[in-house]
């Protein structure tokens, strides 16, 4: 009798949690989801019209989001099961599997680059962004977005993500880009607003972090916890430019930077 053949994984089903990415529709990820997700709707505009590559797409809902409104998308993702997801999934993005250190592109043959809570992950994150000035047109714009490291990993040196190889703050993700040949045309935070400082206030100083203790623990999380996250929305989050409110203390950085 021949071994029976375990069937082929549906590569529409939504990709596990492994803490490497964020995923919609699961509840109990929401915050970081939406946490996510304003950088997109918040950027959207820019893509309108635009030939865009995401380099680091993930699951691809960032992708598809930015097909809506842009000329061509290209998602990149060294994942198998990634491309294999998006591929599947949201047929408006071509995607590609390839290295972020190597762009599988031609030179000057985007017009804006996407890299959201990719770079941290990155080994060689000057490499990336050089290879990102490459494939860039005259005037083509880099929108990349990080964990702020003086908030994710405050006093540490080292990331407390595993997945995270270095953690940048706004200087250093400055310097890191005008370095590269960019010049940065916007430096902007992702701020808790009044709904999710209420929560922090909730939740004994931190949403997130009794986020990450129910998470720790490997407890069932309790119902109250469960509805204030699954409730999050975009419009909880606000996103100021440096100008605004002290960029250091903001949870996440979200920077502009143009290929002159």
């Amino acid at each position: 009798m021949s071994e029976a053949v375990s069937p082929v994984e549906n590569p529409t089903d939504p990709l596990p949690l492994t803490g490497e990415r964020t995923v919609p529709g699961i509840a109990e990820e929401n915050y970081w989801f939406r946490r996510h997700e304003i950088a997109y709707v918040r950027m959207l505009e820019r893509c309108a019209g635009k030939v865009v590559l995401e380099a680091g797409s993930g699951e691809g809902y960032g992708a598809n989001m930015i097909a809506e409104v842009a000329a061509q998308v290209t998602g990149l993702d060294y994942d198998d099961s990634a491309v294999a997801h998006v591929r599947a999934k949201y047929p408006r993005v071509h995607m590609v599997q390839g290295n972020l250190a190597d762009l599988p592109l031609d030179d000057a043959s985007v017009d804006i680059v996407v890299n959201f809570q990719v770079i941290e992950h990155l080994w060689d994150q000057a490499q990336f962004l050089r290879e990102c000035l490459r494939v860039l047109r005259p005037g083509g714009k880099l929108l990349i977005s990080t964990p702020n490291r003086i908030t994710f990993s405050p006093g540490r040196d080292t990331p407390l993500n595993p997945f995270h190889t270095r953690e940048l703050n706004a200087a250093e993700m400055t310097e890191l880009l005008v370095e590269a040949g960019f010049s940065v045309e916007l430096m902007a935070g992702i701020f808790h607003g009044p709904a999710l400082v209420a929560l922090d206030q909730k939740w004994g100083g931190s949403i997130i972090d009794a986020q990450i203790e129910r998470a720790l623990a490997g407890e069932p999380w309790p119902a109250e916890l469960a509805a204030d996250v699954a409730a999050v929305s975009i419009d909880d989050f606000e996103l100021l430019a440096d100008t605004e409110r002290d960029i250091d203390a903001s949870l996440d950085l979200l920077a502009v930077a143009v290929k002159q």
